[in-house]
This record gives structure tokens, sequence and C-alpha cells, in this order.
């Protein structure tokens, strides 16, 4: 079954984790036997490869920079100007990934619906490109709201205001605090411009912020339930209904200390922890229950967010072990309908209804 991933990392994996996604992941694997500077070395899940063979032919791929003050002990860039530059090197990895036919930008309508064409085809999938919608992972990088023309121009169509920490435009995760002034006009020129809000990563005050100002479109690209794991992370109740009302689509990341409740990083391990992909289907559940219906939640793992085998569900070798969702969401009532809308639909739906 044709699956979407609404985020995926990987020119941060390409130029920061110096990874070449053109290869197997057992090859990248091999090649990074012995090194210890990033915590999943030789434990990497995605690979160009292995999203053609679990069928994810199509994905939201990220830029992301952070800028940090001198109070800020999280890593970052020194100045936002560093970061914009990281983030066009990062654009320049997806240009040279279209240059060899590796993967192809998605934009606008007539080119979402080409591409799910081209998947659709009777054509074997080895050589296909995966389509990509760039997304930005924290605003930090945005030195003005002429650079978001800019990155409007050269295809940004989604952004999220946070990531960790406090941001120049949002806080986010661990954090506090509302919508700074440059945060209400960076949601008000994004609106202008249609772009997408990942509501993800914003800190509860910038989230409900965020829901009063924003009338576009917005998706929650990687997230899970804080009902099922109490953390500020995670979206609770009433942020997924809100999100529901809004017409939004939730993302089920596959981060294994979002999926269960006490994990501590570093030191669980998925199986004793019993972290498999039936717990996605858990949040799933939620979201559905929550909603009365599918409509409103999809995939979009994280797989290659700084984490890898050492910290996602243990029957997960790489992320082409998504074809194993249909036959457990089928094992708990789900219809074959439901799972293509699960898996593909209701971001489809999502994207023609915003770009239309």
């Amino acid at each position: 079954m044709f699956i979407i991933d609404a985020h995926l990392d990987l020119s941060m994996n390409a130029m920061e984790w110096n990874r070449d996604l053109r290869l197997p992941v057992p090859e990248i694997r091999k090649s990074e036997a012995g090194m210890t500077d990033k915590p999943d070395r030789g434990k990497g899940t995605v690979s160009l490869p292995a999203l053609r063979k679990g069928r994810v032919g199509l994905v939201v791929a990220t830029q992301i920079a952070r800028y940090t003050d001198p109070d800020n002990p999280l890593p970052g860039w020194n100045s936002p100007e560093q970061a914009w530059a990281q983030t066009q090197c990062q654009l320049a990895w997806y240009r040279e990934m279209e240059r060899c036919g590796e993967m192809v930008q998605i934009y606008d309508l007539p080119s979402l619906e080409n591409h799910i064409s081209l998947w659709n085809n009777d054509e074997p999938d080895t050589h296909k490109p995966i389509g990509y919608i760039l997304s930005l992972e924290g605003a930090d990088s945005i030195v003005t709201l002429e650079h978001l023309q800019t990155a409007y121009h050269y295809g940004l169509r989604a952004l999220g205001p946070a990531h960790y920490g406090p941001g120049r435009y949002a806080n986010g995760t661990d954090a506090s605090g509302r919508l700074s002034p440059m945060g209400k006009s960076l949601l008000r020129e994004m609106e202008r411009l249609h772009l997408i809000l990942d509501a993800t990563h914003l800190c509860d005050d910038a989230f409900w912020d965020a829901m009063d100002l924003f009338n576009g479109p917005v998706w929650a690209s990687h997230h899970n339930c804080r009902t099922l794991v109490n953390h500020n992370r995670q979206l609770s109740d009433a942020m997924i209904k809100i999100l529901i009302d809004k017409k939004a689509v939730i993302g089920m990341a596959l981060d294994a200390w979002m999926m269960v409740p006490h994990w501590i990083r570093g030191v669980s391990d998925p199986e004793t922890m019993h972290c498999s992909l039936e717990i996605m289907a858990d949040h799933i559940d939620h979201i559905c229950q929550l909603a009365g219906n599918v409509l409103h939640v999809a995939i979009g793992t994280d797989l290659d967010g700084a984490f890898g085998k050492e910290q996602c569900p243990y029957d997960l070798d790489t992320i082409a072990e998504l074809q194993k969702l249909p036959a457990i969401l089928l094992k708990r009532g789900y219809t074959k309908q439901d799972i293509e809308l699960i898996l593909q639909g209701n971001w489809l739906r999502f994207l023609r209804n915003a770009w239309q």
C-alpha cells in the first residue's frame, strides 16, 4: 500500500550525519561501525531505497537549523543568519537529489497529482523518485519576513514556528510563553502565502495563541497523545479536539519515548519497554475515538530524527516495515478504506484542500 510520511529529517541526516541516503540502510550502518559521535550511529532506519521498498513514495522533508542565544544550553547556531545559511545547504542537498533523479519536489496540486499517478502505475518502484514536500522545523532561521517569502518561492510549503526550547518566533517543547510579536507577524505572513502551519513542538501557550490567530491550513506532522504518554511534547485531548475542529491531520511519530511512558533516553530498550508498532495503533485509536472517525490521523514517523533502532519500535528494522501497519490495523477492526485513509488518504485530502 502507498504510504505518505509527514516528517523526515532527510537533509539533516545527509549533511550533518554525513549519510549517503542513496545507499541501502545496511550499507549506511556498516559505514558507521565504531562511530560514537551520534546516538544512532550504526542504527539508522531510513534511506531512499528503504522508502521505495516500503512504498513510502511521498514525504514531508525538513529543513532545520536552530538559533541559540548565549543563555540557551541547546546546540544551535550563533546567529539567525548562520541558521539561514545552514537551511540553504540543506536545500542544496534536496536539489542535488532531484538532479540525480532520486527525489522530486511536490509544491502544488499538479505536481502532487502527477506524482501520485506515477506511484500508482504498474512500473517497478525501484527507480521511482521519492516525492518531498518541503517543511521548515522551527522558524529561527527566518531572519526576516523577506526570507520567508524567498523560502516560499523556492518551494517551502509548511512551517513549524517552534522546536525545542525558546525560539525567536515561538517557544517549543520544554519551554513556555505566548507567541512573540514577531511570531504573530510570522503567522499573518504565512497565512497570506497560504503556507501550512505545523503545530508540532509549539509549547502549550504558543499552541493556543496560534489556534486563535491562524486561519489557514493546520497540521501536526509528528505528534502522539498526552493521555497515553504524559509530556508537554504530546498533544492533550483538548489540543486534539481543536485540531479536529480545524480539519487538521495529526501524524503519528515512532520515537519510543513518545510512544510508551517512563522511557529513559539512552537507558531504556524498546523490547524491554514493549514498544512495538502496536503502540502506534494505540495512539491512532485514541485520536479516532476523540474524532468519532478516522479522518484526522495519519503517519509522521520522525524515524530519522536523531534516533534509530535503539529508540523506535523493536519490530521495525527499517522504514520499509511500515507495511506491517495494515495488518495491525485490520486486526483492530479498521476497514481497508480506513487503513488507506490513515496511510495516505487523509494527507492527500488535506493537501488537495490546502492547495486548491
